[in-house]
């Protein structure tokens, strides 16, 4: 066992086993060995690597709907730029940059990250110490005055949420807890008593054996989001991996240097993460209206992906290739076109929103 699994184990030999969202947010939180807390998850040295790394054009994209939603919506004073854990601050960076072309926009916004890793927040605080305008921090979304229009942007941040797992037993939905085996080694088991829970009928009859995941963190978020945009205005836009719909099925995956790696192998060395399930995310916002969820491919083909390649390529030749390859891997459906989605929310009488 590494020191934060004998962390958990002891956890769990005092006080009884932990909800799968519990031990997510220990392995992934935990102040002196979680994954967030004290690694670079970002990267050829992290566990995985994300849409803004691939390309600047993701991220100035993103940046440009923001503003364009914006002008849609008559243009509302003192916006508010919000983005969800901003990783290395290269989606926020490349946005920003696109983002002089709307000084108008620029002129009165705040920018607020929201970060809850310090390893992160200082690799964000170096990456946008020059890039002109004021920035502020904060560790949730809750910290953010609902007082301002509210233009929000999540690059795969509602998939590292913690979630709850529910198996379909003959005593009911009995929830898979993390306990400890005869030798003392993590490990799952059920509840033996059913939970007081019951999935979607939307998703149909369930067999035994059959697995339904709960996402309460996320839920709550779109929840506080919705209501922050119906009181104020603005959008949100939230880019990935998921489903609109489906049955039943466990999500729940581990990724340590860009390979699948056991769940409870080795807490705080690997990143966790679990499919977005969208559906009930935009049934938890209302009364602020879902948009999507569309393929990223189709969203950023919509907002000109292609012609902002031709334009960096033309300006520098020597870049085409790269700019070219990052371009493929965002859009190609056997790499991330097709498995990332984008979702968004606003209020319910807003004019219709780019990409969708």
């Amino acid at each position: 066992m590494n020191a934060l699994a004998e962390r958990i184990a002891r956890s769990i030999a005092g006080n009884g086993p932990l909800t799968i969202a519990t031990f997510m947010t220990m392995a992934l939180h935990d102040p002196y060995f979680g994954f967030y807390a004290v690694r670079e998850s970002i990267g050829a040295q992290g566990a995985f690597t994300t849409a803004p790394e691939i390309s600047q054009i993701f991220g100035e994209l993103m940046g440009l709907w923001c503003a364009q939603v914006w002008c849609d919506q008559g243009r509302p004073a003192h916006p508010r730029l919000v983005e969800l854990g901003p990783g290395r601050g290269t989606l926020m960076a490349d946005a920003l940059r696109a983002l002089r072309v709307m000084p108008e926009f620029c002129d009165s916004l705040e920018i607020v990250l929201v970060e809850a890793s310090p390893v992160l927040e200082a690799m964000q605080r170096e990456r946008l110490a020059t890039c002109g305008v004021a920035l502020r921090w904060v560790k949730s979304l809750s910290d953010i005055e609902p007082d301002r229009p509210l233009f929000l942007i999540a690059n795969e941040f509602l998939d590292a949420l913690p979630i709850r797992q529910f198996v379909r037993t003959e005593r009911g939905w009995c929830e898979r807890m993390v306990t400890l085996d005869t030798s003392g080694e993590l490990a799952f088991a059920l509840s033996p008593f059913a939970a007081a829970i019951q999935p979607p009928p939307r998703r149909g009859d369930a067999d035994l054996g059959a697995v339904f995941e709960l996402a309460p963190a996320a839920l709550a978020l779109v929840e506080d989001v919705g209501r922050m945009l119906t009181a104020e205005g603005g959008a949100a836009l939230f880019v990935d991996y998921g489903y609109a719909d489906q049955g039943f099925g466990e999500t729940l995956q581990a990724v340590r240097h860009h390979q699948r790696a056991g769940i409870l192998d080795a807490p705080g060395e690997s990143d966790l993460s679990a499919h977005v399930d969208f559906a009930s995310l935009a049934r938890n916002a209302a009364p602020a209206s879902a948009h999507g969820p569309v393929s990223q491919q189709a969203f950023l083909r919509q907002l000109g992906i292609a012609a902002r390649a031709e334009q960096l390529a033309a300006r520098n030749p020597d870049a085409a290739s790269e700019v070219a390859a990052g371009v493929a891997r965002l859009l190609n459906p056997e790499s991330m076109g097709t498995l990332f989605k984008v979702f968004a929310l606003a209020p319910g009488n807003a004019p219709p929103l780019p990409g969708f």
